[in-house]
């Protein structure tokens, strides 16, 4: 009875420079960390006792919350004002995202000469400027109240919203879209009834998610002069109200956290009727 042949070891290729690459990149992260905080002036030595001083803080200056404060009328209209800043906002600059994204999609825009490049250079200015930027830009042109907050809340929805629709567009299969092509359909039969029904479920998704973004940076933006929670910050601030911050600080949050559990349902809600 013959033996079974013995296989030849395989040998593994040779990593070595491969794994001196990654050394190399790790040491030069670390090198650039510390000399980052050298320049940067950064004082290490302090940071053992930071936790500490917060807690000091804390509870000298922001303890207990001047909770009767929230409670006021005025305060309460404003976390209404916020949540319809907040709503309008995402209503508005997703309708004005979907065509916008649909023309910044590099695969179906209808001309990528001239909608394509105006369009993905729009959706990236919006993304580009952080929100708070466009409301203090905004506010000095249009003055003071809800309407720069909602502008700026708008811009932002455009640049996020249009930045995840275009990229989700891009990523659709390209057998339906040749199969309604096929038949003579124009860029918006195509767009209705070869694209919407692929992203449909991604939309919904990012729609949700947008305005939880949106409602979160609505409750600051009246830091700068917009109005909502975020104006009686300010003043608190100003006054040098240390409990009535913290009161305001504490409802944002958990007014923070009860929009995100609801769009957590909702997502979850979306992701079941797709199941």
């Amino acid at each position: 009875m013959t033996r079974a042949a013995t296989p030849l070891p395989t040998w593994k290729r040779f990593r070595f420079p491969q794994s001196l690459y990654k050394w190399g990149a790790l040491l030069a992260a670390i090198w650039f960390v510390s000399w980052s905080l050298e320049v940067l002036r950064i004082d290490v030595d302090r940071l053992p006792g930071l936790f500490e001083r917060i807690a000091s803080v804390l509870a000298n200056r922001y303890w207990p919350p001047d909770v009767a404060h929230v409670l006021k009328p005025d305060f309460v209209d404003a976390i209404v004002d916020t949540f319809q800043m907040s709503y309008v906002a995402t209503v508005v600059g997703l309708l004005l995202a979907i065509p916008l994204a649909w023309f910044a999609s590099f695969n179906m825009t209808p001309s990528r000469r001239f909608l394509y490049p105006v369009c993905r250079l729009f959706v990236m200015a919006c993304r580009s400027v952080h929100e708070m930027i466009w409301t203090i830009v905004l506010v000095a042109i249009v003055g003071f109240g809800m309407l720069p907050g909602t502008l700026a809340m708008t811009l932002f929805c455009i640049g996020f919203g249009g930045k995840l629709m275009s990229e989700a567009i891009e990523s659709i299969r390209k057998g339906p879209v040749e199969a309604i092509r096929a038949t003579g359909a124009g860029h918006l039969q195509t767009f209705v009834f070869a694209v919407l029904p692929q992203v449909r479920v991604a939309w919904a998704g990012i729609a949700i998610y947008t305005w939880d973004v949106v409602f979160r940076a609505s409750t600051v933006v009246g830091f700068f002069g917009a109005g909502g929670m975020g104006h009686y910050l300010r003043e608190s601030v100003q006054k040098v109200e240390s409990r009535q911050v913290s009161a305001i600080i504490l409802t944002i949050v958990v007014i923070v956290i009860v929009a995100e559990l609801l769009s957590a349902w909702a997502r979850s809600r979306i992701a079941k009727a797709v199941a």
